[in-house]
């Protein structure tokens, strides 16, 4: 079993894929629900530190501001990429207000401008986060076990 952190803007499908592994009975956490980011953007850094030492396979989802600090935590660290088109169409749909306003899309754009490609540099694969669902999952799936 190996710990695999899946990261990636909001919109290239880190949540379907990661509710898809869950249901091939992988253990998965997505940091972007139940208390596991604090108010300033970063993981709770005891609770992720508890996560990763107790468990030798585990599925990680998420993008914070300290991701960087514990990339040598996990086995593999997967970038989901995807046009900029693409993630503002995804983001627009979700029941989520954000990123519906031009000035929150322009937002969008310059933060996949400059965050993607340090996220890249910490990446050990990428991959088109366009690729259906369960191909991404098989993927992931595979690194895990």
């Amino acid at each position: 079993m190996a710990r695999v952190l899946v990261t990636g803007m909001s919109g290239t499908g880190k949540t379907t894929v990661l509710r898809e592994l869950g249901g091939r009975g992988l253990l998965t956490v997505d940091t972007d629900y139940d208390g596991w980011t604090r108010d300033d953007g970063r993981w709770d850094e005891p609770r992720m530190t508890e996560l990763l030492a107790s468990n030798d396979g585990v599925v990680v989802s998420g993008t914070v501001e300290n991701q960087g600090h514990f990339y040598d935590r996990f086995d593999h660290v997967v970038l989901l990429s995807a046009p900029i088109e693409v993630l503002l169409q995804r983001v627009a749909r979700r029941a989520n207000p954000y990123g519906r306003t031009p000035e929150q899309r322009a937002e969008i754009t310059e933060y996949v401008r400059t965050v993607e490609p340090l996220l890249r540099q910490g990446a050990t694969l990428e991959l088109d986060g366009c690729r259906p669902t369960s191909e991404l999952a098989d993927v992931i799936e595979a690194l895990a076990r």
